[in-house]
């Protein structure tokens, strides 16, 4: 059955992208959405998009991106105060994802969030106003939320509260517990897993799986990163997706055919192609 891999990056994987995604074809996957994260990436995604049917794109500046520009320093250590400069660089860079981000071919803004994972009190700062004028982005356009969320649950949940989310939300990766998973479906937000939910460590992402209502399932590679078990240690790439997939089924006890028609259907949706 065709199946949508909702996050990948084929300009970090091996190959060209038309061989990646003839071979992503090939086992079903037949629809990607490469992903944007920064302004480099973002121009490609959507020129890529333009390029190929079957692929969208999405544009955004990283968690990790926003203090770069401001700061210097990805992980928002340095202590130096804002220069000026800094911040009209963000300004224009936002700008430009905002200009992107109105193109047919764009059909979402992220990856954006907070990472909390290396990130100072600075770049804590940084990561706050870039995630929410990329909410803001999206909803001026109608296009889907795509969040990068590394130990921020709370914090993502609350900004996104506070200034009101899109219509269609998707937390990319999704790195929460079951208690989340519900606060998520309450709030109508799509939850997308990767490869990491197959890994042995994995029991919280697994009981989130299992209370996350169908309808709000997306599966993604974020290749090249997560590889599936029991294929960990090579470069993950679309065409893997079944593994993930026949793996989700297992663990939320549902058939493999409903599972992948619902991911197919929940994409589409949460995309809104």
């Amino acid at each position: 059955m065709a199946v949508a891999d909702s996050h990948t990056h084929l300009d970090m994987q091996e190959g060209t992208p038309a061989e990646g995604l003839a071979k992503a074809a090939s086992v079903g996957v037949a629809t990607v959405v490469q992903v944007g994260c920064d302004i480099p990436g973002s121009r490609w995604a959507a020129g890529l998009a333009a390029e190929h049917e079957g692929v969208w794109a999405t544009v955004a500046l990283h968690p990790n991106e926003a203090p770069r520009i401001v700061l210097g320093d990805p992980d928002g250590w340095s202590g130096q105060r804002r220069a000026p400069g800094g911040q009209a660089a963000l300004e224009e860079a936002l700008a430009e994802i905002d200009a992107l981000a109105a193109l047919p071919q764009v059909l979402g803004v992220g990856e954006t969030g907070l990472d909390y994972f290396r990130t100072g009190p600075e770049g804590t700062a940084v990561q706050h106003e870039s995630f929410r004028r990329h909410i803001d982005i999206a909803k001026r356009h109608g296009k889907a939320l795509v969040i990068h969320d590394r130990e921020a649950h709370e914090d993502v949940l609350r900004i996104l509260e506070e200034e009101g989310a899109p219509e269609r939300v998707v937390l990319h990766c999704y790195s929460g517990d079951g208690a989340m998973a519900k606060v998520c479906a309450e709030r109508g937000y799509f939850m997308s897993f990767a490869g990491n939910v197959t890994f042995k460590s994995a029991t919280e992402l697994r009981d989130a799986l299992v209370v996350a209502p169908l309808d709000l399932v997306l599966v993604e590679t974020d290749a090249p990163f997560l590889t599936p078990a029991p294929y960990r240690g090579r470069p993950n790439a679309p065409y893997l997706i079944p593994v993930t997939l026949r793996a989700m089924a297992r663990f939320k006890g549902v058939d493999e055919d409903d599972l992948a028609a619902a991911v197919a259907a929940n994409t589409a949706r949460a995309f809104g192609y």
